[in-house]
């Protein structure tokens, strides 16, 4: 057992009801079965991936994570203090510290992207109001700025706002296989979805088997749409064919890169095709476990994901025989607590454990040692939703839309100065111009626009007609990444939107390795300078080191954080969007 140190403080009766109420069932699985090692974890570790929803389950209570209740939960897990306190702190959400006026609300305030314009107006409104404000990066709420999300204490019959009826940009629906649902079907019932050809899908991949819809999804071209754009159908065959206690499908929800919400849109609006693309992915790998780890700042796609799953469950769509398939799978969800890095694949894993949510080297691969240190397919709901058409329709159909190297349709979160912000669904190859015309064009003159988010690089008018692929974008030097097309017009000051970048990522930098670490400092502190400066006159010295930086940071750094920090700032320079000479 742990060397567990504790203070005196003492737990609240409110504190301590709240934590059993989330570690109760849990606990009594482990008790029950006293050999359960679950997914393969130490004995000692075997409920400290409850960890952070018991963390979730203080804060909500007392409005913050007081020593006492954190010395409780310690107690009932068997996690040290001082690392439960390490993990408690890592996160945007959890308060440590309590305010002088922690019983109220924390109103955060999204300064990123879009939302910067009107941040500073809509943070003085909340002071002048009396409330406590946090400047928080973006909260995925691009196409309808400033964002503002409201963090309190909740009581037992408070649950997510509803939303207003969601209204898909692309109304006809002509041609969309992803969004095709979204704004027809009722997000809350399982049976609106089955009626609009919900869970045929899975009934088929049951009736094919692994073998050939592995076959299929090979054949498709389907690469991940969260970045990385690794072959789906790889990633599941190694995870099929890895030898392990038990395997795990993991919905990577975290969406946290800015300019980005599609995953949110999807979520909150057809949540059942999350659920069965996840079923199929199991069936198809011989996987038990599933995780669907989202946004602590998505309490409305939360709250729709956890009553589908609750609805297919009692369906016989997840359990013991699933759709009477013999196969056992069942998902959990873990909301993460604003963490940009726990969007990083195995900083993701670290979270659901129950440790700091910082990325592991590699290899081994989540394929052979991911979540718990077993097999695991991890994917982001827009990867996992086109299983759903190449298991319909099979992998020649659905390679009849997009190119030869870019296979399918791709959603692109559009934002900014478009006249239609939204998520789009449009086959591969097509042009910029082409998006941005479908959105209702640009609003004002054009100056820049970002792709790939904070993590991708700014692109001028003179790239309206590049293809939107991933060969044609690679070779332009640039990125779709996670689909972000962010735009802005003349009256955007950049060196500002920069330095924020730049900001940005120097709070999320995890801190683990030393190019990141220090890069992402100093590319803010560059940034700052040149802001004082108006924008202009960026001595070539100062140009050097953030290549240089830039480099060293692409080069070593441990996870993809790292590898772009600098992307859109260097980006920018090149393109004498920012810097130059007045």
């Amino acid at each position: 057992m742990a060397d567990l140190k504790f203070t005196d403080a003492v737990a609240s009766s409110g504190e301590r009801a709240a934590v059993e109420a989330v570690l109760g069932d849990e606990r009594a699985l482990v008790f029950e079965h006293p050999r359960l090692v679950r997914g393969g974890t130490r004995r000692r570790h075997r409920l400290r991936h409850m960890l952070l929803p018991a963390l979730h389950a203080l804060q909500n209570e007392a409005g913050w994570i007081s020593k006492g209740g954190l010395n409780y939960v310690c107690e009932e897990l068997q996690v040290p203090p001082a690392e439960a306190y390490g993990v408690a702190s890592f996160y945007e959400m959890f308060r440590v510290d309590a305010a002088p006026n922690h019983d109220g609300p924390v109103t955060h305030v999204c300064i990123d992207g879009p939302c910067r314009a009107g941040s500073t107006e809509a943070i003085a409104t909340v002071k002048a109001a009396g409330g406590h404000v946090h400047e928080s990066p973006c909260l995925g709420q691009c196409e309808r700025p400033t964002a503002v999300f409201i963090q309190g204490r909740r009581g037992p019959d408070m649950v997510a706002a509803d939303a207003d009826p969601f209204i898909r940009p692309q109304q006809d629906g002509t041609g969309l296989r992803l969004l095709q649902r979204l704004g027809v079907v009722d997000p809350n019932s399982l049976d609106s979805y089955r009626e609009h050809g919900g869970y045929v899908a899975l009934t088929k991949a049951i009736t094919m088997g692994p073998d050939a819809v592995l076959a299929e999804l090979s054949d498709s071209g389907l690469s991940g749409r969260g970045g990385a754009a690794f072959p789906t159908g790889f990633k599941w065959s190694a995870v099929r064919d890895a030898e392990g206690d038990t395997k795990h499908v993991v919905a990577n929800c975290d969406e946290s890169e800015p300019g980005t919400f599609k995953d949110r849109t999807i979520m909150e609006n057809d949540p059942f095709s999350l659920i069965e693309a996840m079923t199929i992915a199991a069936v198809t790998t011989g996987s038990e476990n599933g995780w669907i780890y989202i946004r602590g700042e998505y309490p409305l796609a939360t709250a729709r994901i956890e009553n589908a799953i609750d609805q297919a469950r009692s369906a016989g769509l997840l359990g013991d025989d699933v759709a009477g398939s013999g196969m056992t799978f069942d998902i959990e969800v873990r909301r993460g607590a604003g963490a940009y890095i726990c969007g990083e694949e195995t900083a993701l894993f670290n979270s659901i454990e129950g440790f700091r949510g910082e990325p592991r080297n590699k290899p081994p691969f989540p394929t052979t040692h991911g979540l718990f240190n077993q097999p695991t397919a991890i994917n982001n709901p827009e990867t996992l939703l086109n299983v759903l058409p190449i298991v319909l329709e099979g992998a020649q159909d659905y390679r009849c839309i997009g190119t030869e190297g870019s296979p399918g349709t791709r959603l692109f979160c559009l934002s900014g100065a478009v006249s239609t912000p939204g998520t789009y669904e449009m086959p591969f190859g097509t042009t910029l111009r082409e998006l941005l015309t479908l959105a209702g064009g640009v609003t004002g003159e054009l100056q820049a626009v970002l792709l790939g988010g904070a993590a991708g690089s700014f692109v001028t008018a003179a790239s309206l007609d590049m293809p939107l692929t991933l060969e044609d974008t690679r070779a332009a030097g640039t990125t779709l990444g996670s689909g972000v097309v962010m735009v802005f017009d003349t009256a955007t000051d950049l060196t500002d939107m920069c330095t924020r970048i730049a900001e940005f990522f120097k709070n999320e930098s995890c801190g683990q390795c030393v190019p990141c670490r220090v890069g992402a400092v100093r590319q803010h502190e560059m940034m700052v300078d040149l802001r004082s400066k108006n924008g202009v006159g960026l001595a070539p010295d100062k140009r050097q080191l953030h290549a240089d930086m830039n480099s060293a940071m692409a080069d070593a750094s441990i996870c993809g954080l790292g590898h772009t920090a600098g992307s859109a700032v260097a980006s920018a320079l090149a393109l004498g969007l920012i810097g130059e000479s007045s």
